[in-house]
């Protein structure tokens, strides 16, 4: 069986000996992911960690759980189609829905910088308050903090949640079979791309709004028709490739992609084009991948076409045995390249 390096297809790995943070260990490529393999999955040592999902699915004696957390530092709060507060709730959502829970509760916690002014602050809250409904959930306890003027941008969040698992499939990396279809649920690069411009002062034809939504309904729905779901992951941090290169790691299978059929708007493709970003590698934050056997195909392409977040789903890759955890993908022009994870930061705090 033939290995990545063993078929000279291996792009360079960046030098993991870093004295100190960088941005780049907070951007969702290579180096994200070392820190949390050496550091925090070292030290902690929680089986659950293992499995390498945006949460951590728990047995209990009633049922199973899912449970997940994490923060959002983008700058700035506001921007076409959402802000942070929407963005912490959604985020959230959508890593429980990853774990293939139905969300239940959500915490917030805070940390406000001085000066902050108490208006924009009540508008975060009330955003979180109309995502928190749109997606079904409470808010239902959380924390607040205040640092000096100059060391909060503005607001941090983190949100938790837990949801419910009301099925008997395990949706993991590890679940993912060879003959998998991979469904993507919608264009992608929108949110970076939305980010971006407005933090450079950039103005296109049209404006290019983030795809920040909650996904729970669609996932639920899959489930509900009785999809035998193999895998989810939402495309955040590290855009498509990431998500997917961490998947074919983790399964030790490979994964062939077809670019002609990857929904991609034109206007965020000539962004890309005119900042120099692929959009494989710009994060989303309405847009998720699903694994599933290909005799389910039609029927979760038709189930997910009928929810307006999912509605252009389209099936993108598959998935084989042999050369464990290597991403390829067929270019328009029908050559084939090698699909890796970021080394760097493409795009800085995006979420």
């Amino acid at each position: 069986m033939n290995t990545p390096e063993d078929s000279g297809m291996q792009c360079p790995r960046p030098i993991a000996e870093y004295p100190r943070v960088l941005l780049a260990h907070g951007g969702g490529g290579r180096l994200m992911h070392e820190l949390i393999e050496r550091i925090f999955i070292s030290a902690f040592g929680a089986i659950e960690l293992s499995a390498r999902h945006d949460g951590a699915v728990v047995n209990l004696d009633t049922g199973r759980l899912a449970f997940t957390t994490d923060s959002y530092v983008v700058h700035p709060l506001f921007f076409p189609g959402g802000d942070i507060g929407m963005l912490a709730v959604n985020g959230t959502v959508n890593d429980l829905a990853m774990c293939g829970a139905r969300p239940l509760v959500l915490s917030a916690a805070f940390i406000l910088e001085e000066g902050l002014p108490v208006e924009t602050l009540e508008n975060i809250a009330h955003s979180m308050r109309r995502a928190a409904d749109g997606a079904a959930v409470r808010i239902v306890t959380g924390d607040t903090k205040v640092v000096e003027r100059g060391k909060g941008h503005g607001v941090f969040i983190t949100t938790s949640g837990v949801g419910i698992i009301e099925h008997d499939l395990v949706i993991a990396p590890s679940s993912v079979r060879p003959g998998d279809t991979i469904i993507q649920s919608g264009d992608i690069g929108r949110h970076g791309i939305a980010i971006i411009a407005v933090r450079e002062g950039l103005a296109f034809e049209t404006t290019i709004e983030s795809d920040c939504a909650p996904l729970a309904e669609p996932v639920m729905r899959l489930l509900n028709a009785g999809v035998e779901v193999h895998c989810l992951r939402d495309l955040t941090r590290g855009g498509l490739a990431s998500a997917l290169v961490e998947i074919a790691e983790t399964s030790r299978l490979s994964i062939a992609l077809d670019e002609q059929v990857i929904p991609v708007r034109e206007d965020v493709r000539g962004a890309c084009e005119l900042f120099g970003f692929d959009p494989l590698y710009v994060a989303n934050e309405g847009r998720f991948v699903a694994f599933v056997p290909s005799r389910d195909t039609e029927r979760a392409l038709a189930i997910l076409r009928g929810v307006p977040v999912s509605a252009e789903a389209q099936v993108i890759g598959t998935v084989a045995d042999g050369n464990p955890g290597l991403v390829t993908i067929k270019s328009v022009i029908g050559g084939e390249r090698l699909v890796d994870m970021p080394s760097g930061e493409q795009l800085p705090r995006i979420c």
